[in-house]
C-alpha cells in the first residue's frame, strides 16, 4: 500500500509452452542521491567490496590551483554498500475489456499515427463492418498496434471471433487481426533488498572542490591500487545543497 503508482510494460519471450506462464523483468531504479554523495562503480567486484570494508577513506585534495594554500588538505568520506530494492515476486491478474479490441499486423503506408486511428475509427464505427460508435482509441508506440473501445457492449467479441478482417484505408483492402484486449493489475508484488556487486555510495563529501575537480580527485583516489582500489567504470558526484537521481539497470 505504500508503493506509488508505477505503469509497466512487461516483455517475454516464449520458447515453449513449459514457459507460457513464465514472466521477464528488466529492472531500471531510479534512486534518489542526497547532496554530498558520490556513487562510484568499478570494473572488478572485488575492489568495491574492498572499498567497502575500510569504510573510512582519507582523500586528499590536491587539485592544483584551486586550493592554493590548502594543496595538503585532507577529507574524510564513508564508504557503504549500495542497496536497492528489486522485484522478488510478481503476481499479475488480466482482465478482457468488454468493449475494447486490439488491432494488430497493420499495414506499413507511411501514415501518420493520427491518420492511421483516424481511418480504422472511419471503419469499425460502421455496423455493415460490424462496428458500432468509437468512444477511443489509441495507438501503442511499443508494440504499433491499435486499441478502439466502443461505446457500446457487445460489439468486440463478435469481432475477435472473427480473428481477421479485412480493413478499406484508402483505395486498398489490407488483412489486420482482432485479438482480445487484455489489462493486467498487480494484485502482489514482493521486494528485496539487493547489494550492486561494483558499486560503492560515498558519503559526507563536503563542498570544498567545485563539481569537476571533486570528481576527478574521488576517480584519481579510488584508482589507486595502494589505497585499495581499482579501475573506476564510472563515478557520479552530487555536490552538497543539491540532489540527484541514479538510474541503475541489470548489470
Amino acid at each position: 500500500s505504500a508503493l506509488p503508482e508505477k505503469k509497466m510494460i512487461f516483455k517475454g519471450l516464449t520458447v515453449n509452452k513449459e514457459d507460457m506462464n513464465k514472466l521477464m523483468l528488466t529492472p531500471l531504479i531510479h534512486y534518489p542521491l542526497p547532496g554530498g554523495s558520490a556513487l562510484i562503480t568499478f570494473e572488478d567486484a572485488k575492489v568495491a567490496q574492498r572499498v567497502i570494508e575500510a569504510r573510512e577513506h582519507v582523500v586528499e585534495l590536491s587539485c592544483g590551483e584551486e586550493l592554493e594554500e590548502l594543496d595538503q588538505c585532507r577529507v574524510r568520506v564513508q564508504a557503504v554498500p549500495m542497496e536497492i530494492l528489486l522485484p522478488s515476486a510478481l503476481e499479475v491478474r488480466l482482465t478482457q475489456s468488454s468493449r475494447s479490441i486490439l488491432v494488430s499486423d497493420l499495414p506499413s503506408l507511411g501514415l501518420s499515427k493520427e491518420v492511421l486511428l483516424d481511418k480504422l475509427e472511419l471503419f469499425f464505427s460502421k455496423t455493415k463492418n460490424g462496428g458500432s460508435e468509437v468512444q477511443s482509441r489509441e495507438f501503442l508506440d511499443d508494440s504499433g498496434q491499435v486499441v478502439l473501445t466502443f461505446t457500446q457492449d457487445g460489439v468486440a467479441e463478435p469481432l475477435i471471433e472473427k480473428g481477421h478482417i479485412q480493413v478499406l484505408i484508402g483505395k486498398g483492402k489490407y488483412e489486420v487481426k482482432i485479438s482480445p484486449c487484455l489489462s493486467g493489475d498487480i494484485t502482489n508484488l514482493q521486494l528485496q533488498p539487493s547489494r550492486c556487486p561494483r558499486t560503492v555510495l560515498l558519503l559526507g563529501i563536503p563542498d570544498v572542490l567545485s563539481e569537476e575537480a571533486m570528481s576527478d580527485t574521488l576517480e584519481i583516489h579510488f584508482q589507486k591500487a595502494s589505497r585499495g582500489g581499482g579501475e573506476v567504470d564510472a563515478l557520479a558526484y552530487v555536490p552538497a545543497g543539491r540532489t540527484g537521481v541514479a538510474v541503475f539497470v541489470e548489470d
